[in-house]
């Protein structure tokens, strides 16, 4: 009877690396194409790999999506806990938050005995991500990364700082300009006979619901100035489609905006107008698409 060793193996596995798979496939398609062109094919010639290599081979294809779905695991675990430790830094300055956020409406009151509460809650819940908004979007970054070439990681290291900006933009823009204009409106309404009696529950799912669109809606010039830089879109192709988009910043604000109202819904437009006119100037005269 043939004797056998025992082998020690490594556990647990290391699993191989995306790029480590991706340069695998090419190398494979590059043989391949090699053979293609000579279209004769040695049968006394050496073996591309050997019998371990491509068991190797194998077990890398089969193993890189647990690979991927352990590193996708791992990286949610610290942008959850990068949003916990965000909210419990948010909780702890809770009434500094509650006072700039209802600044504009003055002084407010909550008609349910947990209404408070909960307000702090949401509040610290929206300022903890807001906080650890960097850390989600490297973590982000860092899972899709290996899978870019060169030039896309070159693209996506400039525009991840500058989407971070604009966002960040976008909220101070709404809190000092938008939401004040809004609140006073609103208040505008009241009488004599008609008091204005702000719930703080109410009053904070509008300032959230008013605010963090903005924030989405700074990126337009960024998101414009990604598809022009792919060759998607050109300012001349911006500017034939400007009617369109004006429609289609007020169906926008519409949807996104937080009261029904006209006077909402035109806030929400106009700035959208105006940051497509800016990126139609940045893709024209600065980018020369």
């Amino acid at each position: 009877m043939k004797s056998f060793d025992i082998h020690q193996f490594e556990y647990p596995p290391k699993k191989p690396s995306i790029n480590s798979v991706l340069d695998y496939k090419k190398r494979l398609a590059t043989i391949k194409e090699e053979q293609l062109k000579n279209k004769t094919t040695n049968s006394s010639s050496e073996p591309i790999y050997t019998d371990i290599e491509e068991k190797i081979m194998n077990e890398a294809g089969d193993m890189s999506l647990v690979g991927h779905l352990t590193e996708l695991r791992r990286r949610l675990i610290v942008m959850v806990i990068a949003i916990i430790i965000g909210a419990a830094i948010s909780y702890y300055y809770v009434d500094t938050l509650i006072a700039i956020l209802t600044a504009p409406a003055g002084k407010l009151y909550y008609m349910k005995p947990t209404e408070a509460f909960f307000t702090y809650l949401k509040v610290s819940l929206v300022g903890g991500i807001l906080i650890a908004m960097p850390v989600l979007l490297y973590e982000i970054w860092a899972f899709i990364v290996p899978a870019l070439t060169k030039g896309e990681k070159k693209i996506t290291n400039l525009y991840i700082p500058i989407a971070l900006i604009l966002f960040c933009l976008g909220i101070v823009f709404s809190y000092f300009l938008v939401l004040p204009a809004a609140v006073k409106f609103f208040i505008g309404f009241s009488t004599d006979e008609l008091l204005p009696l702000f719930s703080i529950g109410q009053y904070i799912d509008f300032v959230i619901a008013f605010i963090l669109p903005f924030g989405v809606i700074f990126e337009l010039p960024l998101i414009v100035m990604l598809l022009a830089h792919l060759g998607l879109v050109s300012s001349r192709f911006l500017k034939s489609k400007r009617k369109l988009f004006i429609l289609m910043a007020f169906i926008i604000g519409a949807v996104i905006s937080p009261t029904p109202d006209m006077f909402s819904q035109t806030m929400i437009a106009i700035p959208m107008i105006l940051l497509y006119e800016v990126s139609v100037f940045i893709v024209g005269k600065i980018m020369k698409k």
